[in-house]
C-alpha cells in the first residue's frame, strides 16, 4: 500500500541519487581533463650554458688560488688561501688564508682559520677556528669545535658540543 508520504520519500531519494550521480560524473570528467592537460604540457629540460672563451688556458690558476664560492658572502674574506670551495650563505666567511677546505651549506666553517677541513650541512663546523683535518657531515655537526684536530662527525648534531 502506497501512501502519499512513502511516495514523497521515494521521490526525494530518487532525486538525491540522480543528483549525486551527476556530481560524481562531473568530478570524474574534470579529473580526466586535468590529467590530459598536464600530460600535454611541454617537458622542461636543463640546459647547459655555452662556455665563454677563456683567455687563460684550461687548468691554469686564474688568480683566485683555484678557489670557488657560490652564494651570498661565501668565502668573502679570502686573501691568500688556495683550493677552497664554499657553497652557501656565509660559508667560509672569515677564511682569509689557508687551503684545501670544502664548505657546503649556510654557515659552514663560518669562523674557520685552520686548514684542510670539510663541512657539509647547515652550521657544520660553525665555530671551528684553528682546528684542522676535520670532517663534519650533517646539520650542526661539530658545531662547537674550535681547536679540535682530526675529528669526524656524521649526522645531525653529531659531536655538536665537541671543542677539542
Amino acid at each position: 500500500m502506497n501512501t502519499p508520504i512513502q511516495t514523497s520519500v521515494q521521490r526525494v531519494r530518487k532525486h538525491l541519487l540522480a543528483k549525486f550521480s551527476r556530481s560524481f560524473a562531473s568530478a570524474i570528467t574534470l579529473i580526466a581533463v586535468a590529467l590530459v592537460c598536464f600530460e600535454l604540457l611541454p617537458t622542461a629540460y636543463a640546459v647547459r650554458p655555452t662556455p665563454s672563451p677563456s683567455p687563460t688556458p684550461s687548468g691554469e690558476d686564474r688568480g683566485n688560488g683555484n678557489s670557488a664560492a657560490e652564494n651570498v658572502q661565501a668565502l668573502i674574506s679570502l686573501t691568500t688561501g688556495v683550493n677552497n670551495t664554499a657553497t652557501g650563505f656565509q660559508a667560509l666567511l672569515n677564511k682569509t688564508t689557508g687551503s684545501n677546505h670544502t664548505a657546503t651549506g649556510a654557515g659552514t666553517l663560518f669562523a674557520n682559520t685552520g686548514d684542510q677541513n670539510t663541512a657539509t650541512g647547515t652550521g657544520a663546523l660553525l665555530s671551528n677556528t684553528t682546528g684542522e683535518n676535520n670532517t663534519a657531515t650533517g646539520a650542526s655537526a661539530l658545531q662547537g669545535n674550535t681547536t679540535g684536530h682530526g675529528n669526524t662527525a656524521n649526522g645531525y648534531d653529531a659531536l655538536r658540543d665537541n671543542v677539542t
